[in-house]
């Protein structure tokens, strides 16, 4: 039985990780610091004589007895207001955190898939955004200690791949949704959703002119176990092409729930980038994959999880005073 380590597997994308690998027959042992994650989303593998949990943060020394096959590197906070409520533990996850994995992965001669993301890209002036496409990201803004923290991880990973040849995968993730995600982390599906439920107006910042690309979490956990199985190396952008502007989206949402208030418009947050669509190019050659999951059908089971939340899960908001600056 082969054996997988995957941090952050208390998250909304590494519990569905653990789910993947444990039904691939895989040896899984999640880490998570609970900084983000949740053990809720863990809870059902407890029982499972394959999976073990480690409450641990990358960040300091890893340790993990026994052989190991595979690391996934999923441990960093991902909403982004939680930028602004732990900037330093989001830098050194993707910093101290990677450089740490990255040793064991040599020491254990396993292969390892780090997690980075579109907004390595930051507010794109190529669109749709190739791998090839080196960013516009403003390393000193609220945004930079997400944006330049998973670009330096990137760079750490091709450095221990060229200098100790290490075999690596980097996946660039764009935006995803479904079961589990935190419905007040202030990102925009589980944002409007959330104030649909409560009976509140939808919030657009800006004009809503700008655009994401919305890929449900089967697909891109299908992605990534292709990628890291696969022979190639370099990053490789994962999700979903079907680019919508966040004003046609509040409206389908709108339609999904039955909303009945007003959609209300605040000042666009310093930094938010204006067009979010991958070339998925490479995985469709390559990985042979995209996405099966129309953004409906997502919509639907993600719309039925949230309406499943306890009333407390509902009215959380831990992050009100940081709403403004992100979505």
């Amino acid at each position: 039985m082969k054996s997988v380590l995957i941090t952050g597997a208390a998250g909304f994308l590494g519990s569905h990780l653990c789910d993947r690998f444990i039904a691939e027959g895989y040896k899984v042992i999640g880490m998570d610091n609970l900084i983000t994650g949740d053990l809720k989303n863990i809870q059902h593998l407890f029982s499972n004589e394959h999976f073990s949990f480690y409450n641990h943060d990358v960040s300091s020394f890893v340790h993990v007895p026994g052989e190991l096959d595979y690391i996934l590197h999923f441990a960093s906070p991902a909403s982004p207001i939680d930028y602004l409520k732990i900037p330093i533990q989001t830098l050194k996850v993707s910093s101290l955190g990677t450089h740490n994995l990255l040793g064991l992965a040599r020491a254990k001669r396993s292969r390892i898939l780090v997690a980075s993301t579109s907004e390595v890209y930051g507010n794109p002036q190529v669109h749709p955004q190739t791998e090839e496409y080196w960013g516009n990201v403003n390393p000193v803004g609220p945004r930079g200690v997400y944006d330049e923290a998973k670009r330096f991880q990137e760079a750490m990973t091709m450095a221990y791949q060229r200098i100790h040849k290490l075999e690596t995968r980097i996946v660039r993730i764009f935006n995803t949704y479904g079961p589990r995600m935190r419905l007040n982390d202030g990102r925009v599906l589980p944002a409007f959703i959330g104030q649909a439920l409560r009976g509140e107006d939808l919030t657009i910042f800006g004009d809503g002119s700008q655009t994401r690309s919305f890929c449900y979490v089967d697909d891109l956990i299908e992605g990534i176990y292709r990628l890291l199985l696969s022979d190639y190396s370099m990053p490789m952008n994962i999700g979903n092409p079907d680019e919508i502007t966040i004003r046609d989206f509040a409206q389908e949402i709108i339609k999904l729930t039955g909303t009945t208030q007003k959609v209300v418009h605040m000042d666009l947050p310093e930094g938010d980038p204006e067009q979010r669509q991958p070339d998925i190019t490479k995985a469709r050659d390559i990985l042979h994959w995209e996405p099966k999951v129309h953004r409906a059908e997502g919509l639907s089971i993600t719309y039925d999880y949230f309406k499943g939340l306890s009333k407390d899960e509902l009215y959380k908001n831990e992050h009100k005073n940081f709403e403004a600056y992100f979505r």
